[in-house]
């Protein structure tokens, strides 16, 4: 998760009894406890959440068979490694491969975006065995080593290690021209955000991202769609990649895909899969039950529950309705939307809250940014829209 660009209301503060890094800033919000789509604090607030935790509050909070199944798992079996076999390990990724429906079928289970993205990139360079790879200019991909050296503005900001592990090119977003001259056969990966949550949910071109497929199957380079904060339904689609009908060769998610417990998948198409050979990945807490278990029922919680077509529906709500007050026009898709302001982001953000509304903010700093539960209703988008009206121009 990025805290570069989600602006803080207010520092953290540290005192004696404190044994936390200080490193996030922090809302002006105490969090007691949530349901649904409201966080409650001390004082008696109940606070409407757009921001989701980061994108990841998919099905809301205290959803009944999350918790239900995150009990039921932690009673029966709370860890085995990889190296015991599991039958919820299969049915989890056997239930994620046929969600994505792209011919994805081989999944490997880690723990975070970062890490999806670091055996992703392993894997392409590995693969290919060239050594450099292409990024997109407002991208971002993680704090690790090899996420944060494709992460825009990384390297003057926070990235910290001595030098990047490969060669990093960046792509200027949606200059088409651009590609070829980029792209080539020495390129051994391009990683894409098809949209690029903290920059703003910045939707990326149908057209750059075809061509791009294509330069990559011309060049032998594999695509990665880092679908970590745009995947798992929050496009209303499976993926972007389905969204925009656009097959990459591995798709990176997390953050809904859990909706709360940690937990990170890469999904392979068979020309990658048939690389590997034993030892290749590896990982301690990946794929273990409680997370696997968890990836179950929240793909059945979002075909169950019928929350794509709400997803769609909310999203065209908030499109129609909340071009109102500061909000000049809504970018993105989904429950990932951007919403331009008159004036700067993160004051509309505390605004917002002081009407009992989080939202938040981005790379851009006149684009407040929703990450809502896919479980909003109608009732939430006019709250925000009336909320709006009352903030004014």
């Amino acid at each position: 998760m990025s805290t570069q660009n989600v602006v803080p209301l207010h520092p953290a503060k540290a005192d004696e009894s404190d044994h936390l890094a200080h490193v996030y800033a922090q809302f002006p919000l105490e969090v007691v406890d949530a349901m649904g789509v409201y966080l409650h604090t001390p004082d008696g607030r109940k606070v409407l959440d757009l921001y989701g935790g980061h994108a990841v509050a998919a099905v809301g909070y205290g959803h009944p068979r999350w918790v239900e199944a995150l009990t039921r798992q932690a009673q029966a079996l709370a860890f085995q490694s990889n190296a015991v076999p599991l039958d919820v390990r299969v049915r989890a990724a056997t239930k994620l491969a046929k969600f994505c429906g792209l011919g994805l079928n081989t999944v490997f289970f880690v723990n975070s975006g970062a890490e999806a993205n670091e055996n992703a990139l392993k894997l392409a360079l590995k693969i290919t065995e060239a050594r450099e790879v292409v990024a997109i200019e407002g991208s971002f991909h993680g704090r690790t080593a090899a996420a944060g050296a494709v992460t825009w503005g990384a390297m003057k900001k926070w990235y910290g290690f001595p030098q990047a592990p490969f060669d990093v090119q960046f792509l200027p977003r949606g200059n088409i021209p651009a590609i070829k001259e980029t792209i080539t056969d020495k390129t051994a990966a391009v990683i894409v955000e098809p949209i690029q949550g903290v920059a703003g949910a910045c939707d990326l071109p149908k057209a750059f991202l075809e061509a791009i497929r294509q330069r990559c199957s011309e060049t032998g380079t594999l695509l990665i769609f880092d679908e970590v904060q745009c995947g798992m339904g929050r496009t209303g689609h499976p993926f972007a990649a389905n969204m925009y009908g656009v097959t990459p060769d591995i798709i990176t998610t997390a953050k809904a895909l859990g909706a709360g417990f940690p937990v990170s998948a890469v999904l392979m198409a068979d020309h990658v899969a048939s690389y590997l050979k034993m030892d290749d990945l590896g990982t301690t807490f990946g794929g273990g039950p409680m997370a696997c278990a968890m990836v179950e029922v929240v793909l059945d919680i979002i075909e169950d529950e019928g929350l794509l077509s709400n997803v769609l529906a909310r999203s065209a709500e908030i499109r129609e309705k909340c071009i109102a007050g500061p909000v000049t026009a809504i970018q993105g898709a989904g429950m990932l939307l951007g919403l331009r302001t008159t004036r700067p982001a993160k004051e509309i953000q505390a605004e917002l809250l002081k009407r009992d509304i989080l939202t938040g903010t981005s790379g851009d700093p006149n684009v407040v940014r929703i990450l809502a539960p896919y479980v909003l209703k109608s009732e939430h988008v006019e709250a925000l829209r009336a909320a709006l009206i009352d903030i004014g121009k």
